[in-house]
């Protein structure tokens, strides 16, 4: 059959190039929208951006366009919500023929609006259910179908649970786990409380690698630093990156030279600032609001002399949005320029 379709070559080009998830950034909801991720690709060529989870119900029923996304993003992964194998087949081809790069099934998240969709970490006790909800995805596409996990829930915390899980998904057909380093409490803890409560494990993650040699294993939970980040690829195949990021986002600028090991200057703060003023004044051109984008860049400064000066100018100016985005960018990087840190 001759390929006239262009994005069917490209979806089997993809198939065959795989994804280097040495460094991914975590898919946060209402965080990883499609303005931050763009703004994170100003950073880090190299690095895999995750989607916030979108569920099937939103991107089947929904009326706003829930796959969009720049290409200059890529290479970036749909993390998709749901456990209808049939709802996420569709979902993940659309998803596909829009030019996402993989598709994560979110298999960790642990609120109670999701347990009340059957999805996310309450999964982690129907592992047969996950291993057919991959096979039907991984039946209509051929970019990778990942899933995104704790290491357990509630009192099923034990290595044999996990391994067991990952067996059974795994026989479906899915090479590619990353894995949450701390178990999920599904019952009176809140969604952020279960980000830092339950303790972490880093050691069972690195037993799964050790007894499923053949898969990808990715770590993910307390990663503060690329130095913590190289520690765990010594024994792992990648580590992601989530809340650290959003707060700290100058971190991705060495995560080429450091984990990549890219040759090339990294990308200063101006240099993204340009790109970012660029991409807002087209955002703003077709009925978009620069704090959209703003929001995300609260951060650039961390640790910096001025960064709280930059923080609450754009809070305080960004939201009123009596200014377009290029000229508060330009004022509120005003106190670094003339003093010329970090520029």
């Amino acid at each position: 059959m001759s390929l006239t379709n262009p994005t069917q070559a490209e979806s089997i080009e993809k198939s065959v190039k795989k994804l280097d998830r040495r460094f991914c950034v975590a898919p946060m909801l209402d965080w990883t929208d499609r303005h931050c991720r763009y703004f994170y690709r100003t950073l880090s060529k190299h690095s895999v951006l995750y989607t916030e989870m979108i569920t099937t119900g939103a991107i089947i029923h929904g009326k706003a366009d829930y796959l969009q996304f720049n290409d200059a993003e890529q290479p970036v992964a749909l993390q998709l919500g749901g456990s209808d194998p049939e709802a996420l087949a569709h979902c993940a081809k659309l998803a596909e023929e829009r030019g996402y790069d993989e598709i994560n099934l979110n298999v960790g998240c642990p609120s109670d609006r999701v347990q009340n969709g059957m999805f996310g970490a309450c999964l982690m006790a129907k592992p047969e259910l996950v291993a057919l909800c991959v096979a039907a995805m991984k039946a209509v596409v051929s970019i990778p179908v990942t899933v995104k996990s704790r290491i357990g829930i509630d009192d099923q915390d034990s290595l044999e649970f996990l391994v067991d899980f990952v067996t059974k998904v795994k026989d479906a057909g899915c090479e590619t786990f990353i894995i949450h380093a701390r178990k999920a409490w599904l019952t009176g803890l809140s969604p952020k409380e279960n980000r830092d409560i339950p303790p972490l494990d880093y050691d069972r993650v690195y037993k799964i690698k050790q007894m499923f040699p053949e898969l990808e294993i990715i770590i993910n939970g307390g990663i503060k630093t690329l130095d913590e980040s190289a520690e765990h690829l010594r024994h792992l195949d990648g580590v992601m990156l989530g809340r650290e990021i959003y707060h700290n986002p100058y971190l991705l600028a060495d995560v080429d030279k450091v984990i990549y090991q890219q040759d090339g200057e990294k990308s200063s703060r101006t240099e993204c600032l340009n790109h970012v003023a660029d991409y807002i004044t087209g955002y703003e051109a077709a009925g978009g609001r620069a704090w959209h984008v703003l929001r995300h860049m609260m951060g650039l400064y961390q640790g910096l002399p001025g960064a709280k000066i930059w923080r609450r100018y754009l809070s305080e100016n960004g939201v009123k949005g009596e200014k377009v985005g290029r000229e508060l960018l330009r004022e509120a990087t005003s106190f670094f320029r003339e003093r010329g840190i970090d520029q």
